[in-house]
């Protein structure tokens, strides 16, 4: 099969490593134009970039999708399927039917469930004990294409959502390759999804990330960890803006503490915060980093923050 690439980010490396290394043929990569990365906002290349260029792989930059030059570079490209992997952006509907078996998406979650942006980490913010990748035929609607195959994944209960995607983003790429090769054998199965049972995954904000304390304590470490790596949970000490990087969920229950506020620390150990929720539970932050800083063990915070029981994690 005669493949055109769609894909921009780390998740997205492994089906591009995969399609590769299989006797398909990757003819052109289609993935986001450069943009300022990481703390110093240089220019970089995105990873599925760096992979198609170590590989000899074209590669094609559009701002959008929608100019008519983009469709015709891949009539040229003259694939059999279009394979997308967290490309970006919605692919516009002319563009579907240009390769001869359509487009391929592999999607980070248990179809129709989480159908959107930002599927990991709604699941991990859920507190869902398990997810998993589909394979699913692209159409106009948004994640809606029918089916042709599924692999779950448990969720550990102190798994962040950078965790789980890197290891969705295996198990997918071995999934894709295996519904490759039935599509091109003749022997794949499409199951339309149940559009009733549908849910949502809206692209993540930063303003989701403000810690409500008066939530039980299992909720509020569900967000930290779905929040993490981006945009991150956060709360306000002293008037200062504090990111919560790290807490810990007591498998056992939640420590009690019904006569504390919420938000209020409970107690200051070595290696935690221990803070007052919702239905008068405990929560253990165990790593933060203050605004601007790096990122720090709570050891190392208290030994340089004044930090204390009695003290208010606060809203604003």
């Amino acid at each position: 099969m005669v493949v055109v690439f769609f894909g921009t980010p780390r998740f997205a490396v492994p089906t591009l490593q995969q399609l590769l290394d299989s006797p398909h043929t990757v003819t052109g990569v289609v993935t986001q134009p450069d943009r300022p990365r990481g703390r110093g906002q240089k220019v970089t290349y995105a990873p599925v970039k760096t992979l198609a260029l170590e590989r000899g792989i074209p590669v094609f930059q559009p701002d959008r999708l929608k100019p008519p030059e983009v469709a015709a570079t891949l009539r040229g490209w003259q694939p059999d399927v279009g394979i997308v992997a967290a490309y970006g952006r919605i692919i516009p509907e002319h563009l579907l039917t240009i390769p001869r078996f359509g487009m391929i998406n592999v999607h980070t979650s248990l179809l129709p469930k989480y159908r959107g942006a930002a599927p990991v980490h709604r699941a991990v913010m859920t507190g869902d004990p398990e997810t998993g990748v589909t394979i699913m035929r692209v159409v106009k609607e948004l994640d809606a294409g029918p089916m042709f195959a599924k692999a779950t994944r448990p969720i550990g209960p102190d798994e962040t959502s950078d965790v789980v995607e890197e290891a969705l983003a295996d198990i997918g790429a071995g999934l894709l390759i295996r519904v490759l090769d039935q599509i091109a054998q003749g022997t794949a199965h499409e199951e339309p999804q149940d559009d009733a049972s549908a849910t949502y995954a809206p692209r993540l904000t930063k303003e989701e990330g403000l810690i409500d304390w008066s939530t039980p304590s299992l909720a509020i470490h569900n967000r930290v960890r779905g929040l993490y790596p981006w945009p991150h949970a956060y709360t306000f000490l002293n008037g200062a803006r504090l990111i919560v990087r790290r807490t810990i969920a007591d498998l056992e229950g939640p420590r009690r503490s019904p006569e504390f506020q919420p938000g209020t620390i409970v107690s200051v150990t070595p290696d935690a915060i221990h803070v007052a929720t919702g239905n008068g539970e405990q929560l253990a932050i165990v790593e933060v980093q203050p605004e601007g800083r790096r990122p720090m063990a709570v050891r190392d915070f208290a030994a340089g923050h004044r930090v204390a029981a009695g003290d208010l994690f606060l809203q604003s």
